[in-house]
């Protein structure tokens, strides 16, 4: 009887060991979750999934349809961290009475390129460089309760603003415009400004107190969004994007063009080649050190897109997905990629944010580390009033630069995606057509 009642005992005491090594929230905390981030004294609502199968913990964030998922996650003894290293961005928090308290933490900065001055080259393009404050070091105040679902009673006599509206606004990149696109269901919305760099993402909510709010939250560019229909046809914009603020009028198109309002900026013109007779030069290291050019056998004779990018930039995450289409479509037929790659100076060191923003986009395409973003002038210097991240330079099998397309209006830009699709499909179709003999580079500068 002894003996049995001491195998029960080491019995119960192995069945609380392996208890006690089960996070004890796992699974638990599976499902959708109402959560905020507060940036800049502003609160902004997102969505956030999280699951959980067998030990693998897996947290989503939403940019309208697209999902943006954790590299790691774990959930333990009450705490749960989810990591998002393409954007360094992390969440940690505590379970407590069934909701979760923490932070948001993120290393990425915003920056911020003016329109530049002088003739183009690379010193004058100084003057237009600024950098907006780095997030909070102790990370930004997160809160998230389980979702629940809204009633499905429609409000009544909700307005229609759905369709493209125009902004009227003077930005330091020479922009007179942007755009505001929604997307409406009902009493629901989508909604994104699109500016000259590319869009908010895609902002979602509904009607609520006489106006339409939605917010957005991906890992980066948190925001929200008021429009409140005005009597004579406009829409008052409080657009709340940390750290600005600002409240503006949007306008339909044809009412911008009766009052004489400018229109947005073309994207395939705002930025040029300073000669469009000189070849486009690069020279800079890969991930792994290794220099690579333009006068490489694997560049030369071919289409080429050179993208001036950095990983801190959420627009540039929007397109390395769409390169990576691009490059399955149309590397076996002569084209190539090249990211010129512009990192904040504490990243190129480790390359921790690259690294990871390569593995999460299996990005195929050459992936070179060009320097910080404000050498960009020195280091691009072919391009004038080159001010967007991303830009995407198209080369030519002769490598002269045959055009430059600013930004990369996302899928959230609705009618202008397509745009953007169509066009960059076309020109590269034409380039692919097109033979050329390779022109001689000069050094790079």
């Amino acid at each position: 009887m002894k003996n049995l009642l001491e195998k029960l005992t080491n019995a119960a005491a192995m069945l609380i060991a392996v208890a006690a090594a089960i996070p004890a929230h796992a699974g638990q905390l599976d499902g959708r979750w109402a959560a905020t981030v507060e940036q800049a004294g502003i609160l902004v609502p997102f969505r956030l999934d999280i699951s959980t199968v067998g030990d693998q913990v897996v947290g989503t964030l939403y940019n309208g349809q697209d999902k943006e998922t954790t590299t790691s996650a774990s959930i333990s003894d009450g705490k749960i961290e989810l990591n998002f290293e393409h954007y360094l961005t992390s969440i940690k928090a505590t379970v407590k009475d069934g909701e979760l308290d923490g932070v948001v933490q993120t290393t990425a900065r915003r920056i911020r390129l003016t329109a530049q001055s002088g003739d183009g080259d690379g010193a004058s393009n100084k003057k237009g460089y600024d950098a907006e404050p780095t997030p909070a070091a102790g990370g930004n105040p997160f809160h998230a309760k389980r979702y629940i679902a809204p009633t499905t009673k429609e409000a009544a006599n909700v307005p229609s603003i759905d369709g493209v509206w125009e902004i009227p606004h003077e930005s330091p990149k020479g922009e007179k415009a942007w755009r505001l696109i929604v997307k409406q269901s009902g009493a629901e919305i989508s909604a994104t400004v699109l500016r000259v760099d590319g869009d908010t993402g895609a902002l979602t909510g509904g009607w609520q107190n006489g106006k339409f709010v939605a917010s957005h939250f991906d890992g980066a560019r948190p925001g929200v969004i008021e429009l409140t229909p005005q009597s004579d046809g406009s829409l008052q914009v409080v657009l709340e994007a940390p750290p600005r603020t600002g409240t503006m009028v949007a306008y339909r198109p044809e009412m911008a063009r009766a009052k004489g309002l400018p229109e947005p900026s073309n994207y395939m013109t705002h930025t040029s080649p300073r000669d469009p007779n000189e070849v486009f030069a690069f020279s800079f290291p890969d991930t792994a050190g290794k220099i690579e050019s333009n006068e490489d056998a694997k560049f030369k004779g071919k289409v080429v897109l050179a993208i001036v990018t950095g990983t801190w930039c959420p627009n540039c995450h929007d397109e390395a997905q769409y390169l990576v289409q691009l490059y399955a479509k149309y590397h076996d037929r002569g084209l190539e990629i090249v990211a010129l790659d512009f990192e904040d100076p504490e990243q190129q060191a480790s390359l921790q944010r690259v690294n990871a923003f390569v593995k999460q986009y299996h990005v195929p395409y050459t992936y070179l580390i060009a320097g910080a973003p404000e050498e960009m002038w020195d280091k691009v210097p072919q391009l004038v009033n080159l001010n967007t991240w991303p830009a995407t330079v198209f080369i030519g099998r002769d490598g002269r630069v045959k055009g430059v397309h600013s930004g990369f209006a996302g899928p959230a830009s609705g009618v202008y995606h397509t745009e953007l699709v169509q066009e960059f499909t076309s020109t590269i179709e034409r380039l692919l057509g097109e033979q050329s003999e390779p022109a001689t580079s000069p050094a790079v500068q």
